[in-house]
């Protein structure tokens, strides 16, 4: 008698035929992007502010569930103070820029509170309008040690800009007489007006008009004549 010969194993192709799919290996989950939710919800904060965001506002926006969040950042409070770490970094050269690399303190001046009307005013990239540390009501909502860190960062502009003014005082631009905590104050003032104008919808040739204004009473002050 004859041996019959073993059937061989179906092949993928056969498989498929008779309608079982072969086996594929799962694709790789996409990775986390730590840099790009944050940047979401900076401008979440920027907008809307710290306590008006809540926690599903901030995990649609950065497109991840609580649990990530929690796990990414630690808690919605250190959330904000990487958010405004991160403002910080990535927008405030949009009105400094030229400050730092300007000749003379007046043009340094000139050159932050121009930056300062298109910047604040969308007028440089797709931002929101105004300044999130200047606008931040954190303090004020019960929120004490926040409240202190965006304090912290309003009180550094006006470092930089006392900072700028003892060196023209140095450099004969600025009489010694001058009371340059006062003018950097002066400064910041306006820039924060500014800022509060821009969201409420000012445009930036309104604010650059500010600036020009403002510039009158530097001149009268810092060339020793009363303003008026």
């Amino acid at each position: 008698m004859q041996k019959s010969r073993p059937t061989p194993p179906p092949d993928d192709r056969t498989a498929q035929t008779a309608g079982t799919p072969p086996v594929r290996g799962r694709g790789r989950p996409r990775a986390f992007d730590r840099a790009a939710a944050l940047t979401q919800a900076t401008r979440l904060f920027w907008t809307k502010g710290y306590e008006a965001t809540s926690i599903a506002d901030l995990t649609e926006a950065m497109g991840i569930g609580s649990p990530s969040l929690y796990a990414a950042f630690g808690s919605k409070e250190a959330l904000y103070v990487e958010a405004v770490n991160h403002y910080r970094k990535s927008y405030e050269g949009l009105v400094w820029g030229r400050f730092f690399t300007a000749g003379t303190a007046r043009e340094a001046v000139m050159g932050l509170l121009m930056d300062s009307a298109a910047a604040l005013t969308g007028c440089r990239g797709d931002i929101p309008r105004g300044c999130m540390v200047t606008l931040s009501a954190v303090g004020s909502e019960g929120h004490a040690e926040l409240g202190e860190v965006v304090r912290s960062a309003r009180a550094s502009a006006v470092g930089i800009l006392t900072e700028r003014l003892t060196r023209a005082v140095a450099e004969g631009e600025i009489p010694a007489s001058v009371d340059l905590h006062a003018l950097a104050r002066f400064v910041q003032t306006v820039q924060a007006g500014m800022s509060i104008l821009a969201r409420d919808g000012a445009e930036r040739a309104e604010l650059e008009a500010v600036a020009e204004v403002a510039m009158l009473g530097w001149d009268a002050r810092v060339g020793g004549r009363p303003s008026p």
